[in-house]
């Protein structure tokens, strides 16, 4: 049998979430009042029972229950019921913008309506179950099919899992580096396709590019160096609990350079499946979009 406690911060995924365990096979209730989730945990170690897969939502919806469920959880310890505790993050920067997208009132806003303050107090209050959480996804940077892919790993496949998520960017510096970046790495050094006109036109995805940029000692010592760094680092991360890592390669106008390098960092990290990892091209279209203008 399996029981998941889904839970986690107002905007961060947890509806999502629970719809896939529920395409896969797993028995939902989202918003299960606290008091009964002993039961729900009983029912799951009936022997030849129909339900043997359950995930339960839990989140600050349930309002004063909430402070129940710490004892709640002791008494399932105390019980031996396994449980596991599926917890999703966000950064409060991704769920204001998510909030005000969707036009939504944080549960916890005031008649004021702030969301920030809301999110603040919901930080507060579930603390407890972060840090007894056995998964911490932070879906800041995901995708809802990369954090499919994620779940689906957890509760699918039943690999390994570290939670840690790594977001592998490339930008121009002439846009401005991006603010959420753990790492920056300054790609400029390296002879710049730009100037080579039949080049301009293309981007780091375009083999041509990529054979012009690598064609040269200095970038591909800087990716030796770079992926030993990083592969030296992550473990390191992971032990101190951090959950997501974003990487940016910057070069002039984010089109040529940065995307080349972090294309082979990202090959080079995916091979890893103790951690997720995607890769986002943010400037890639700009310089096309500032001469329509």
């Amino acid at each position: 049998m399996r029981c998941v406690i889904v839970t986690g911060m107002s905007g961060a995924g947890k509806s999502t979430a629970l719809k896939m365990l529920e395409d896969v096979g797993y028995f939902c209730v989202d918003n299960l009042p606290v008091p009964l989730i002993p039961k729900m945990a009983d029912l799951l170690r009936v022997p030849g029972g129909e339900i043997n897969k359950a995930a339960l939502g839990v989140d600050i919806r349930s309002g004063q229950s909430l402070a129940e469920l710490e004892k709640v959880l002791k008494e399932l310890d105390a019980a031996e019921l396994k449980y596991e505790i599926l917890f999703l993050e966000s950064s409060d920067a991704v769920l204001v913008k998510r909030y005000k997208e969707t036009r939504r009132s944080h549960p916890l806003a005031g008649k004021e309506g702030r969301v920030d303050q809301g999110i603040r107090k919901e930080r507060e209050r579930i603390s407890f179950l972060k840090e007894k959480a056995d998964y911490l996804v932070d879906t800041s940077h995901m995708l809802t099919r990369e954090l499919k892919a994620e779940l689906n790993k957890i509760f699918v496949e039943n690999k390994e899992y570290k939670n840690l998520y790594i977001s592998v960017l490339s930008f121009g510096f002439k846009y401005g580096i991006p603010a959420d970046a753990d790492l920056v790495f300054d790609v400029r050094f390296l002879p710049n396709p730009y100037y080579i006109e039949e080049l301009r036109p293309k981007s780091g995805n375009d083999r041509e590019v990529r054979d012009y940029v690598m064609d040269n000692e200095k970038a591909r010592e800087f990716l030796d160096k770079l992926v030993d760094m990083v592969e030296f680092l992550i473990p390191n991360y992971i032990l101190e609990g951090k959950t997501q890592l974003v990487i940016g390669i910057g070069c002039t106008g984010g089109k040529h350079r940065s995307v080349t390098l972090a294309n082979e960092l990202f090959a080079a990290l995916k091979q890893n499946e103790n951690y997720g990892i995607r890769i986002e091209h943010r400037d890639i279209g700009k310089d096309a979009i500032t001469k329509a203008r």
